[in-house]
């Protein structure tokens, strides 16, 4: 019986020549990820089991992102424990403020996550590394302890489900779209400890930074991880961006997939997820009513990267936000905030109304930088919009591409580029 991309993966860091969906398997991790939120929770879990030390400085990423720079005296403490625990175990790979970013930017761009990897992160959208041709997935703060002590953990194979990406996409149209229109076809749990794999020749049409989107929202539909055929691009990226070696898995044209769907990238239109879940998904022809905002977030781990920033700036540059909007910009990393300042997009941003901010998750889990009152609707290039997930259980969260919230922002209501 043939595997998967994933499968050949976890079957190489296992040490087996074969794996089947349903195996419980030992996996050797390349990395392990925690933050400032997740990251206090495992360093208390690794204190219990009295080991000394971990199992590799080099194989640790701890990036302080949430509520950084610090908003309370709480976050503070949680950083604190974060750094005091790199400090006194060496950390290679931990990063501080001025230095540090959205961990699912930061790490691709530090060069920390290639192709043929296994990695873990006390985060769910550990799952964006896929787009790499990487096998990620989020675990809890538990799990990531015994991966810092040990350098292993335990998985459940993964079965799969293969997404045959065509054509070229118009325009306005960004894996923020693609993975929208994935999710609302199949919904929030249509990928449930699923692999979702990617192939196809549309795949040539998406850049880097659309793939990074589509597999960091895998989890979104439930999936165990979302990955990508390793192609030149990708290939091009990795030489940029590191100096580890990488393994290209291919999956047997014999492999098993639970399901399969063909998207034809040609056909698709500007997507917004309608509160309150990611599935409720329109696209902008279908919206008839005009919905009126408060605010706009253009960021997050998501749609924060130098693609979001150049798009976002394309639809603002020479306009100016709706009065009464706040509209809020966050480069994902230090690296794309420099780029951005060098490329004069943040003057542009400025220059429209908007406000930008140091790199930050703050907003998309209504921690700080953005949080909505009563009422309040915004339209956010983040990854949730659950009942209260960016402040009162009585907000609303529309989620959309970087050109849709600008455009929005633009507009006072939600809009698209073509539209203004």
């Amino acid at each position: 019986m043939g595997m998967t991309m994933t499968q050949k993966i976890l079957a190489a860091h296992a040490g087996l020549s074969q794996v089947e969906a349903g195996q419980l398997i030992e996996a050797d991790l390349d990395l392990v990820l925690g933050n400032d939120i997740t990251s206090p929770v495992a360093i208390k879990e690794m204190e219990k089991m009295k080991t000394e030390g971990v199992f590799d400085k080099d194989k640790i990423a701890l990036v302080p992102d949430h509520f950084v720079p610090n908003k309370d005296i709480k976050s503070a403490e949680h950083c604190k424990c974060v750094r005091e625990f790199a400090y006194r175990n060496q950390i290679t790979n931990y990063f501080e403020v001025g230095e540090m970013g959205i961990e699912h930017a930061l790490l691709p761009e530090k060069g920390l996550t290639v192709a043929g990897d296994v990695i873990i992160g006390a985060d769910s959208h550990t799952c964006t590394y896929g787009a790499l041709g990487a096998f990620s997935t989020g675990v809890g703060s538990t799990d990531m302890a015994a991966g810092m002590a040990t350098g292993k953990a335990w998985f459940k194979v993964p079965g799969a489900i293969k997404f045959n990406l065509v054509g070229k996409p118009s325009q306005w149209v960004s894996g923020k779209d693609v993975i929208l229109h994935i999710i609302g076809m199949i919904g929030v749990d249509g990928a449930l400890y699923k692999s979702m794999e990617f192939v196809g020749e549309g795949i040539k049409n998406l850049t880097m930074d659309d793939r990074f989107t589509i597999a960091n929202m895998a989890i979104e539909a439930g999936g165990k991880n979302g990955i990508f055929p390793v192609d030149d691009l990708a290939i091009a990226y990795m030489k940029e961006h590191s100096n580890k070696p990488y393994t290209v898995y291919e999956a047997d044209e014999d492999a098993v997939y639970d399901e399969e769907y063909t998207i034809d990238l040609t056909t698709l239109l500007p997507t917004i997820a309608f509160p309150h879940l990611p599935e409720n998904t329109k696209t902008i022809d279908e919206i008839t009513e005009e919905i009126k905002i408060d605010q706009v977030v253009i960021g997050s781990c998501t749609n924060g990267r130098i693609d979001d920033m150049r798009i976002a700036a394309k639809v603002l540059k020479g306009k100016h936000v709706a009065k009464g909007m706040r509209c809020i910009v966050i480069p994902a990393t230090q690296a794309i905030y420099m780029q951005a300042m060098e490329e004069g997009l943040l003057k542009i941003f400025i220059e429209a109304g908007a406000v930008v901010s140091t790199p930050t998750c703050g907003p998309c889990l209504g921690g700080y930088m953005g949080i909505l009152a009563e009422g309040e609707r915004c339209v956010s290039t983040t990854n949730r919009n659950f009942v209260g997930r960016m402040g009162h259980v009585g907000s609303e969260i529309y989620l959309a591409s970087p050109a849709v919230a600008a455009a929005s922002a633009v507009a006072g209501k939600i809009s698209c580029p073509c539209r203004l």
